[in-house]
């Protein structure tokens, strides 16, 4: 029996609300769901996907959004991109899985090439994760294995991931306290953009192996690092043999338009990439780059000290070369700079449709709102549901909402967007 058509058939279409959201059969699943998953992992009052094409995204009770996350940033070209799918499709056909850093397979070296040349360095290396929080991981433990110290500097707020190494330098005190206990206990925590003077003293010690950054913090309310301080950072680092560890695993390829958003600022490279999110074209998959000489400390002859069984799996490799390939034949690092600039102009004015907002700052396709009361972001949340525009709220005091629409957003989508969001800050108070 043939499959049934795919009522989503295209990704390049308006909003269309036919029952206001979550309508009756996502508020069902979500309740059974709740019977089976910790009711945290799946919040009440959310919708439940049934579809997802392009930047189009359709619930199970038949509302088509406009999805503005970009699943959490993953489909910067597009949901079920045709060249992801085919493949995918295609690699299905001849290996679903191999035994991962045990034997390799071709689609593994051909990625771990690719992304050796886009990255910065001469000499590249890649190691592979299956997560961007498993990035993280591998690059702290890279830091501590090259410099032989213990120390760590994060900056508050940042967010890289939950799993425990990741945990020990996320800023959300919400989610470390449960497991205070059991994290790195040498991290220095400072204020992201802070004077680089009060890092200086910290590194003078001599004891810190990495610091980790984000050059643009994105869950925790997308703040933009001062004029030359990720630059100070660099030359900090550098000057004190302690490694400069950069998560783009948000901002990577092309989410600020720049392939990666550190590089432009810096002057010179970082010490290590953390990438993840937009790889895999949807599926998942990470990984660190970096200098031969930096990851040099990984060539040991005994079995591997950081693995897992999916890393590099065959599906995600294909996956992610065919999502490079889309990036650079549609330009899509360019077409969000370029819708960036042109959002920069139009966000400016939103502060004076609402007395609740505080601050509209972004680059490229990723953008923040600040509120001065977690209700009012709540609210402002919920109105853009209504009117078929999907966003993310959050930040650790609950008063951030965050823009990051797929890089292929056709130019009507996006001024759709914006006319939903006025109307939604006009509504609100």
């Amino acid at each position: 029996m043939a499959a049934a058509p795919s009522p989503l058939v295209r990704g390049d279409l308006p909003p269309e609300i036919r029952v206001p959201p979550p309508g009756p059969r996502s508020r069902a699943l979500t309740e059974e769901l709740a019977a089976f998953e910790p009711p945290e992992t799946l919040p009440a009052g959310g919708i439940v996907w049934q579809e997802a094409l392009g930047a189009n995204v359709l619930d199970v009770d038949g509302n088509r959004y406009l999805d503005m996350t970009a699943g959490f940033g993953v489909a910067s070209v597009g949901h079920r991109h045709p060249a992801v799918v085919a493949a995918v499709e295609r690699q299905a056909r001849r290996l679903v899985h191999g035994l991962a850093d045990a034997q390799g397979h071709p689609p593994r070296l051909a990625l771990a090439r690719r992304l050796a040349g886009l990255a910065p360095w001469p000499d590249a290396r890649v190691l592979f994760a299956i997560s961007g929080a498993d990035a993280v991981e591998l690059a702290l433990k890279s830091a501590l294995l090259a410099t032989g110290r213990a120390g760590i500097v994060a900056f508050e707020p940042s967010y890289h991931g939950l799993t425990f190494g990741a945990l020990a330098v996320t800023s959300r005190r919400s989610f470390r306290e449960p497991f205070a206990a059991h994290l790195h206990p040498h991290v220095t925590r400072l204020p992201y953009g802070c004077d680089p003077a009060g890092l200086r003293s910290v590194l003078a010690e001599g004891t810190t192996a990495a610091v980790v950054v984000e050059p643009v913090v994105g869950r925790e309310g997308v703040l933009l690092p001062p004029p030359g301080w990720l630059a100070a950072l660099r030359d900090l680092t550098a000057a004190q043999g302690t490694l400069l560890v950069v998560d783009e695993i948000l901002t990577g390829f092309g989410r600020t338009g720049a392939l990666f958003a550190c590089l432009e600022e810096m002057g010179s490279p970082p010490d290590l990439i953390c990438c993840g999110k937009a790889l895999g074209g949807g599926l998942p998959i990470a990984a660190v780059l970096g200098p031969a000489a930096v990851l040099a400390s990984w060539n040991d002859p005994g079995e591997a000290r950081h693995t897992a069984t999916f890393v590099a799996h065959p599906l995600a490799c294909a996956a992610a070369l065919a999502s490079l390939a889309v990036l650079e034949r549609e330009a899509l690092v360019e077409r969000s700079r370029r819708l960036g600039q042109q959002l920069a102009a139009r966000v400016e004015q939103w502060v004076s449709l609402n007395g609740s907002l505080t601050h509209v700052r972004g680059r490229g396709l990723l953008w923040g709102l600040t509120w001065t009361r977690s209700d009012a972001a709540h609210a402002f949340t919920r109105s853009c549901l209504a009117r078929g525009v999907l966003l993310l709220a959050g930040g650790a005091d609950a008063r951030a909402t965050q823009l990051s629409p797929p890089l292929v957003s056709t130019d009507e989508q996006l001024e759709r967007t914006c006319l939903e969001i006025e109307g939604a800050l006009a509504e609100i108070r």
